[in-house]
């Protein structure tokens, strides 16, 4: 009994002292506040022309003049709609056949030679295939982030779904699940945090992919705006597009890490 007493003190003790958890988020701001505050003595200081290096005040000054003439909205409204979209359709896909390679052995034959042939290949070479094809309209931009973003989607759910637990698969068909069941109430649940590995991947070459797009074939989105600043020597707006993307990184990252805690059960809040 005193055993127990004194394991119950220790877990209510451990439980009222703050975890690392608790300190990540003013340590992550701290970072970033030191991390700005060298730009900005660097900048003042270093004597180097802003056109080398702006400090931040001007990178800020310029992301509110983006702003308020609305070039900034229009720009990250054209970019959103390629990475939405082509995440959406590349995600999709991926999480289709990476099922139907984990769970069949025909469609495992046919695919995974395909996936192993054309992963290694960087996906922007394949852009000027894509305008042949599709134009060089919206069409194209958003089939090479689909492709981007299939490939990390659609191995991480055939790795996730075939490491499920074969105990887990076996007690479902005991009790009477149907295949299509099993997949869906066992395999796809358990495979869940290797696929949320995938979608955050996923949302990185997304990024990638569109800014590499509209510097090769687009007059809008966040891409065209950091090549036509890089063109003009205008670097207080290349950075400030450059910081707009890294927001849109972040935002993803912690979006999708927010769903995972949601929809994944067992994971620490």
């Amino acid at each position: 009994m005193a055993t127990e007493v004194r394991r119950d003190v220790v877990v209510l003790e451990a439980q009222r002292e703050p975890g690392p958890r608790a300190w990540s988020p003013l340590l992550r701001g701290a970072s970033l506040a030191a991390v700005v505050a060298v730009w900005e003595l660097a900048s003042r200081l270093g004597g180097l022309p802003a056109v080398f290096l702006p400090p931040p005040t001007a990178v800020a000054a310029e992301l509110a003049g983006m702003a308020a003439s609305g070039e900034l909205w229009r720009s990250l409204q054209a970019s959103l709609f390629r990475i939405v979209t082509g995440f959406l359709v590349g995600t999709g896909a991926g999480v289709l056949v990476g099922t139907a390679v984990a769970v069949s052995p025909v469609a495992e034959a046919v695919a995974d030679p395909l996936v192993a042939a054309t992963y290694p290949i960087p996906k922007i070479a394949l852009l000027p295939l894509l305008v042949l094809w599709l134009g060089i309209g919206e069409a194209s931009k958003v089939a090479v982030i689909a492709i981007g973003a299939f490939f990390p989607v659609a191995v991480g759910t055939a790795a996730g779904i075939r490491g499920t637990d074969p105990l887990l698969v076996r007690a479902a068909v005991s009790l009477g699940a149907s295949p299509l069941q099993v997949i869906t109430k066992v395999r796809v649940p358990a495979a869940l945090p290797v696929m949320f590995a995938g979608f955050r991947l996923a949302a990185g070459m997304s990024l990638l992919l569109v800014v590499s797009a509209e510097m090769i074939a687009a007059a809008t989105g966040i891409g065209f705006t950091i090549l036509h600043a890089g063109d003009l020597m205008q670097t207080s707006k290349l950075l400030a597009a450059i910081v707009v993307l890294s927001a849109l990184g972040l935002l993803s990252s912690w979006g999708l890490q927010a769903l995972e805690r949601r929809v994944v059960r067992g994971r620490p809040h």
